[in-house]
């Protein structure tokens, strides 16, 4: 054996932003195979009937499904104290090894591989469920199979790399996926961990931060710049890693605002030697595993946030119905009414978001990379603002942590800790400003498809002038379906207006016609600024943000209408979904008018008058309690100083 090539000293990339933005674009899937309710709905074509009648599971997958839950709900409520989590920072032992036994790790592996076989529908429900017990647990089990080893290897593993670590994952191993570094987040193209070729093996160096799992874990997903070589192309590439192999040394356990039992830290990676056998896909292809693994593995995150907003409405309801004010309860009164409105119109219609992208992800026949996108953005904001309503109905009860209300004799609701606890998922798995932009790129698609080369300065006049040929037949064609259409007839969609219920046509008119509204106001956007559109990003954000609502309230009103036809809770969903649909365009109508009316061109100025240091005599006045150090910690490859803190388990 060769020895192990040395790593430079300083391996960081510098790449330009148009490198950058390149390296991005190449990793994204560029076909569009099949139909996508959500990119119609941004091109200003409302296509209810890709999502109605609601996709259903099959007969035997629900029966699996329920069999599991009832017994992952008997586990949650004998096994699982979260005030014991949240307190010692740490999931016992033994409640990862119950897990492991009851077959949790292995919820979305195949049966022939030793796992349960659930459908997206019920893992995601499985995660609800664990999460509310405590929403590390649900971490736990989401990084290890939505993100972590078994995802990637179903879509992209060999059937060797199968048959060999997937019967690990699904009893026995906990994996997790390592991308971020100390100095790369969104931006993959800077990334400095390298695997060098040698002989059969690869030989890895560099630092991991943010590893979920990587401090338990048995089993890595890695993402390593590969150089190029005569063997292969190199580029951005994943393997998998045993854990415990030489070189790996879990450097720090990282502690958060929120998520206190998550085993999350700082792995250093030196001349570790991977087989060439355990890289996942070609050379380069890494990035593009990531993003598709992520297409439906985002979906974890909104069904945690289903989850806290079902505990919110409990919470709610039972604490406003006994607290009293003025002689009434605190629910009947209207500031506090309409805080508890929100949350359960809202519940109702993020749990509508996430079975239906969930069920049309297990039938596979629509491309939900855009509704999966976005209801992770809209899950994690709306779970937010539900556990920041329900703080403010305990007032300061919702302020004061578990363990000091049961102290002084008070029922332990854990209200701050979900506050805490949620505010990360929106910044895990694409931050809510990355999630605008990429939405936001594949929402303009087609645009940039027919009529991109018009506005890309390296291209040539006669790429140009084909260009402009080929977008002059798109849009004769398009741009006249976008001034009239179903939203304009009065008995459209009237199956969504049974006797003795709400009016949910209306909402559904309502959202036909701000969809072409909003396809027109993109390609405004787009004629406006044309190369300068990538920049716009607020306005982006509001497109995408307008998007959302109209996504979350067809679902919502699809939802409802199934309940109805199935005879569960039919009217009182339909209420629910009037109520949220309602709620939701008075949020649409807002965010079109700050489309155009917006304080934009005016903050700019203002950002750059800060970072001259303009402004600087308003710091004055304050002390900064912050230590001394590098904003951000050295990273540069070798050989670890520091005690590995990996803990085994079982």
């Amino acid at each position: 054996m060769s020895a192990p090539p040395t790593p430079s000293s300083s391996s960081r990339p510098t790449v330009t932003e148009r490198e950058a933005r390149q390296v991005a674009e190449a990793a994204r899937e560029q076909d569009w195979r099949k139909p996508s309710f959500a990119k119609e709905l941004f091109l200003g074509r409302f296509r209810l009937d890709l999502i109605h009648p609601h996709p259903l599971p099959a007969e035997e997958d629900v029966q699996r499904g329920e069999e599991f839950l009832a017994k992952l709900r008997d586990f949650c409520e004998t096994k699982i104290d979260g005030a014991v989590i949240e307190r010692d920072a740490r999931i016992p032992d033994d409640v990862i090894t119950g897990l492991k036994e009851l077959g949790a790790f292995g919820m979305k592996i195949d049966t022939k591989y030793g796992g349960l076989g659930l459908t997206q529908v019920y893992y995601n429900k499985a995660l609800a469920l664990v999460g509310s017990a405590n929403p590390a647990i649900g971490a736990l089990l989401s990084a290890h199979q939505s993100i972590g080893v078994p995802q990637p290897l179903k879509m992209f593993g060999t059937q060797e790399q199968k048959d060999t670590f997937l019967p690990r994952c699904a009893r026995t191993d906990i994996s997790a996926f390592l991308l971020t570094e100390p100095d790369v987040g969104s931006d993959p193209a800077r990334l400095a961990t390298t695997a060098v070729r040698d002989g059969d093996d690869y030989v890895l160096d560099g630092v991991k931060l943010w590893t979920t799992n990587g401090v338990v874990a048995d089993l890595l997903v890695v993402m390593a710049r590969v150089p190029k070589s005569e063997q292969g192309k190199g580029g951005i590439t994943a393997f998998v890693v045993e854990a415990a192999s030489e070189g790996i040394t879990v450097e720090n356990r990282n502690a958060f605002m929120g998520l206190r039992g998550l085993e999350n830290g700082v792995t250093r990676f030196h001349r570790v030697r991977v087989p060439a056998a355990h890289r996942i896909g070609p050379e380069g292809a890494g990035l593009r595993i990531a993003l598709t693994t992520l297409n439906t593995g985002r979906l974890s995150l909104p069904a945690m946030c289903v989850g806290a907003g079902k505990w919110c409405l409990k919470i709610a309801r039972e604490w406003s119905a006994v607290r009293e004010q003025w002689g009434k309860p605190v629910a009947l009164h209207e500031a506090v009414g309409s805080k508890i409105s929100f949350i359960a119109a809202t519940t109702f219609a993020l749990e509508a978001v996430l079975d239906l992208s969930s069920q049309m992800a297990d039938e596979d026949r629509n491309d939900i990379r855009i509704e999966a996108a976005l209801a992770k953005l809209y899950g994690s904001e709306m779970a937010c603002l539900m556990a920041d309503e329900l703080v403010q109905i305990r007032g300061g009860r919702g302020f004061e942590t578990a363990a000091s209300l049961e102290a002084r004799g008070e029922r332990a609701v854990p209200a701050e800790q979900l506050l805490r606890d949620l505010r990360i998922n929106r910044i895990f798995e694409g931050s809510t400003e990355i999630m605008h932009l990429l939405i936001a790129r594949e929402a303009v698609d087609a645009h940039l498809s027919v009529a991109g080369d018009l506005i890309d300065p390296d291209k040539s006049l006669s790429d140009k002038a084909r260009a402009g040929a080929q977008a002059g037949v798109f849009y004769a064609k398009w741009l006249p379906k976008l001034v009239a259409g179903p939203g304009q007839l009065p008995r459209s969609y009237a199956d969504f207006h049974p006797s003795g219920h709400p009016d949910l046509s209306a909402h559904l008119r309502h959202v036909e016609r701000a969809a072409r509204k909003l396809a027109r106001s993109t390609f405004y956007a787009m004629s406006r600024w044309q190369g300068r559109m990538e920049t716009k990003q607020g306005f982006l954000g509001r497109v995408v943000d307008i998007g959302a609502e109209l996504f979350a309230m067809s679902a919502a009103c699809v939802r409802a209408e199934h309940l109805r036809a199935e005879g569960d809770h039919g009217r009182e969903a339909y209420q629910l979904a009037d109520a949220f649909c309602r709620q939701s365009r008075i949020r649409v109508e807002e965010l079109f008018g700050r489309l155009w009316t917006n304080t934009d061109d005016l903050d700019r100025k203002v950002v750059k008058g800060v970072l001259g240091g303009a402004y600087e005599w308003l710091e004055q006045g304050v002390v900064d309690p912050s230590g001394d150090g590098p904003w951000i910690a050295e990273a540069a490859p070798g050989a670890s100083t520091k005690e590995n803190v990996r803990r085994a388990i079982g």
